[in-house]
């Protein structure tokens, strides 16, 4: 069905890859002032109540968000035209959400390119086992695997891992730029973070940009996990994959409140993000609307997404994310025969 009809929705969704300078700038600004503004009013907050911090923290934590989604698009060239805008926002952009911009772009693109793909996890993904996989692991890749699928560990811990000290390296392959763009970006954030200690006081910054870092973090490592670990996702070996069936069964419509679409730049609509990365954020619900086969996909909702904490491991026989207490009923007991004296 989706092969007969893939001329369709591509002409349908090819008007919406082209950004609008305009939109793009626009987006900068009403993203960009308000998160200032708030990250201003957290601080002289601090002499009222640490509580009215803690408040201003959660919608500031929100633009941050809006500001890694610029990055994003930037990472994929769909923010601007022009290469050289997308590098240089890209890169101030991720200096802001702890993101070098060459090192994610790459990790990144290999997760759009093998998303959904038995053989070629690993790269820019959650990591994720199969019950044969699981079941042939040893104790200690167990364990670890269980703690890493671990609510506690995954939006808690991993944000502060993820952002703060794993992104700080360059990967083993990388090229002269990559390397020093990450450079670059670590440098940057050790200046300004100095800069704003030397200015309002180290105690100070940490009371104001900590809970903004780690709503955001959190928040963006929540709309990864949901958007592909969810029950009826898409998983297939090498010969059977496809890139289409992965973006369209593989990655949800995340179906959220208009200002939360807003304020996560409409990654909700990840199914069309998947199936065409060059589509602007701000463009991603129209062209959703634009054909009903994009309409037609797993769908979850906020109160719903909240399930997916129990999927753990993927089951190819039933070809359904299962929970680890499910994996005891797949185990074949020997039968043992009575046998009485």
């Amino acid at each position: 069905m989706l092969h007969k009809e893939q001329d369709g929705w591509r002409k349908d969704i090819a008007p919406y890859e082209r950004p609008r300078i305009k939109n793009s700038v626009w987006q900068i600004i009403n993203t960009m002032v308000p998160f200032f503004l708030l990250w201003y009013l957290a601080y002289m907050s601090l002499s009222v109540s640490f509580w009215l911090t803690l408040l201003l923290a959660v919608p500031a934590g929100g633009f941050l968000v809006r500001i890694f989604i610029i990055f994003h698009d930037c990472c994929h060239k769909s923010f601007f035209r022009n290469k050289v805008a997308n590098e240089i926002v890209g890169t101030i952009t991720g200096i802001m959400t702890c993101c070098p911009y060459n090192q994610w772009r790459h990790s990144h693109s290999v997760h759009h390119a093998t998303s959904g793909n038995l053989n070629k996890r690993g790269t820019g993904d959650i990591w994720t086992l199969t019950v044969e996989e699981y079941l042939a692991s040893s104790f200690i890749k167990r364990l670890v695997y269980r703690l890493y699928r671990n609510p506690l560990i995954m939006f808690v811990i991993g944000p502060i891992y993820i952002f703060l000290f794993d992104y700080r390296f360059n990967r083993k392959n990388a090229g002269f730029k990559e390397r020093m763009n990450t450079y670059i970006t670590n440098l940057s954030i050790v200046g300004l973070s100095a800069l704003l200690c030397w200015a309002i006081g180290w105690q100070a910054f940490l009371m104001v940009q900590g809970p903004i870092f780690f709503i955001s973090g959190a928040a963006g490592i929540w709309l990864f996990y949901v958007q592909h670990q969810f029950e009826d996702t898409y998983y297939e070996n090498e010969e059977n994959w496809d890139y289409v069936q992965a973006a369209l069964k593989g990655s949800s419509f995340y179906k959220l409140p208009k200002i939360l679409h807003w304020i996560t730049g409409n990654i909700g609509f990840h199914h069309i993000h998947h199936l065409s990365p060059r589509v602007p954020n701000y463009y991603l619900e129209e062209a959703h609307n634009a054909n009903p086969i994009l309409r037609d996909v797993n769908t979850i909702t906020l109160q719903t997404s909240l399930r997916s904490l129990k999927f753990r491991i993927w089951d190819e026989e039933s070809k359904q994310f299962i929970g680890f207490k499910d994996i005891k009923r797949l185990v074949v007991k020997p039968k043992v025969n009575d046998v009485s004296g």
